[in-house]
């Protein structure tokens, strides 16, 4: 009885030991510094934009975010869906969300005892010698089970763990600004792809034009020739020209193919499934005449690689706290519950099962690593130098940023006006070789006039080919430095449902497939 009593005082004195220590967990400091967005040089304006452009289009807070519907392409359209489905690099960063998921979830379990088992034994015992018989109380043999549970808990008092999940929650939240990253860059790939492909169409076209003209000049010419009104000079010229222009149709021929190998890896398919999707020749798209880009502080907000810059930040400034907590003592309790029992004298490795068989065990512990030889403060200072250098990289993500939407809004607008020079140009080129042809006819030119105003109107038909297709690539340019198209996300999930079942299959993902367990509850724009 009295044994009991000594017992129970003991349990209590370690109960509120424990509460107290308890108390303090819940109240203690949480080391390490906490994070701030860093501060970033950011123009008021953009600096290239058209000083004659309507305010409505120039100050606009945000940039269009299914912008490619813009140019009225259903194809485009349609291979743009086609890729967000299918593309295994965009699946693959998605996989990544969930991977960031699982980790977090990870860290959070150590806010709980961080070793927690079950174990069980069966130990048996024999002893030999003097002893054994002249003591009629000890047995010479006997076994001993032991069934117990036990947990070890190393408690957050400066905030470790805490500050663990702190980084591990910015790395995952990073993840999905990765994944918006490598949507925005899908999707422009995919509309630089399809428009090389319809300029490439379009320049063949302009080339096999031209090849039947200058067929036609070589006939006449060598109509000319066998009358005998010309010499052979002009046949030779003739022909010379027209071999050097039908040879550009097979290398932009092959231009044309790798342009549609190079779709087809973005879409998920083989390159000779390609042309069923691009539904025959089609025309350059065309570009609305202004373009709505914000102000340069919304690329804070938009532009996915910015915000998923400033969560590898975030993430870096709470390992800080992790290195310092781990200078400064680590408190842990532990203990454990179970039965044991013996088969010594009357007893019975049954009575395991019995209440008066229970044993339990409680305790704490503090271990503060003294002499560490400077191992500890040095790590301390490497999370530093990380962290800095992501706050560098933050600073330079923005920066670039502004160039790349500056680099955009330039090209735009300069080529707009290039290709209205280039239309002038190839009109006035036609004409002259209309004219010089006539007069090649009546003998007022010799055939010299003629091939030069071939050669002009080939030149600049093909680079108003080119420069119709370049303004479309300015736009693309324009949009995908804005961080325009990740928007196309919302309501669906990171990871596609046959993914999903795949993983299932081979791994018990419980209810973390579900995307309401694997996506943040906020908004995509929120920045750490």
């Amino acid at each position: 009885m009295l044994e009991m009593q000594i017992a129970r005082r003991f349990l209590v004195r370690r109960s509120a030991t424990l509460c107290l220590i308890l108390a303090l967990a819940c109240t203690s400091c949480l080391v390490g510094p906490d994070y701030k967005t860093p501060s970033s040089t950011v123009a008021p304006q953009w600096s290239y934009l058209p000083t004659n452009l309507p305010p409505t289009n120039a100050t606009a807070q945000v940039a269009d975010a299914y912008w490619w519907k813009s140019l009225n392409d259903p194809v485009l359209n349609d291979l743009i869906d086609l890729a967000y489905r299918n593309n295994p690099t965009l699946q693959a960063t998605g996989v990544s969300v969930l991977q960031a998921r699982a980790q977090l979830n990870q860290s959070i379990g150590n806010l709980f005892p961080q070793q927690q088992g079950v174990s069980a034994s069966v130990t048996g015992y024999r002893q030999s010698g003097p002893e054994s018989t002249l003591n009629p109380f000890v047995s010479s043999g006997f076994a001993r089970d032991t069934l117990l549970f036990s947990a070890s808990w190393e408690l957050d008092f400066w905030g470790k763990y805490r500050r663990t999940i702190q980084s591990d929650r910015a790395s995952f939240l990073g993840t999905i600004a990765s994944y918006d990253d490598a949507l925005v860059t899908l999707i422009a790939d995919v509309a630089n792809s399809y428009v090389n492909i319809r300029t490439l169409q379009e320049r063949i076209r302009v080339a096999q034009e031209n090849a039947d003209s200058q067929r036609e000049s070589l006939r006449v010419a060598t109509v000319q020739f066998n009358a005998g009104e010309t010499t052979e000079l002009d046949v030779q010229q003739a022909a010379s020209v027209f071999q050097q222009t039908a040879a550009q149709v097979p290398r932009l021929q092959n231009s044309l193919n790798q342009a549609k190998a190079g779709l087809a890896v973005q879409l998920g398919t083989t390159a000779d499934q390609v042309d069923q999707h691009l539904k025959g020749p089609g025309n350059i798209p065309s570009v609305p005449p202004d373009i709505a880009v914000g102000i340069p502080k919304d690329l804070l907000r938009r532009r996915p690689d910015v915000r998923a810059a400033g969560f590898a930040a975030a993430a870096q400034s709470a390992l800080i706290g992790v290195a310092r907590a781990n200078m400064y003592p680590a408190f842990s309790i532990n203990g454990a519950f179970g039965f044991t029992s013996n088969s010594e004298r009357n007893n019975s490795l049954a009575d395991m099962f019995m209440w008066q068989s229970r044993a339990a065990e409680a305790g704490a512990s503090v271990v503060w690593p003294v002499f560490n030889y400077g191992r500890l403060i040095n790590e301390v200072r490497v999370q530093d130098a990380v962290f800095q250098q992501a706050v560098l990289n933050y600073q330079n993500t923005v920066l670039a940023a502004q160039a790349d939407v500056e680099n955009g809004i330039s090209f735009f607008y300069t080529e707009q006006q290039a290709l209205t020079n280039l239309v002038a140009a190839a009109t006035a080129a036609r004409r002259s070789t209309q004219l010089s042809m006539i007069q090649y006819k009546s003998g007022e030119a010799d055939f010299t006039t003629v091939l030069t105003s071939e050669q002009t109107q080939l030149s600049a038909e093909d680079s108003v080919a080119s420069s119709q297709g370049n303004v479309v690539l300015a736009l693309i340019s324009i949009y995908r430095s804005l961080g325009g198209g990740w928007e196309i996300r919302q309501g669906h999930d990171v990871v596609s449902d046959e993914v999903k079942a795949e993983m299932a299959r081979r791994t018990n993902w419980g209810k973390m497939l579900e995307p309401q367990n694997h996506l943040p509850p906020m908004s995509p724009e929120e920045t750490p």
